[in-house]
């Protein structure tokens, strides 16, 4: 488990020790709390974010494949504060 400026997440998968807290909360926005997992890699130097929801979240490693560059440096968390979700469900 990891704590960030943004709630607290798992780390599912960290290929090539690529997690960076500092990166993280400084790229992270109010956008991404509506998705479950994200997925982190570095192009060019620059952590791009995405999100995926439960329903899609199988769709990663295709994403991995097709929108990373070879061989990247990424990592794969899940939310599990993720408070917007869950009043989401509720109501």
């Amino acid at each position: 488990m990891i704590e960030t400026e943004h709630g607290m997440f798992e780390l599912v998968k960290n290929y090539r020790e690529s997690f960076v807290l500092d990166d993280f909360n400084q790229r992270y926005t109010d956008y991404f709390d509506k998705y479950k997992y994200i997925v982190g890699d570095y192009s060019a130097g620059l952590l791009r974010l995405k999100g995926f929801v439960d329903a899609n979240h199988e769709l990663i490693p295709d994403y991995i494949v097709e929108s990373c560059a070879p061989n990247c440096a990424y990592y794969i968390l899940k939310n599990v504060s993720n408070n917007k979700i869950k009043e989401e469900k509720k109501e």
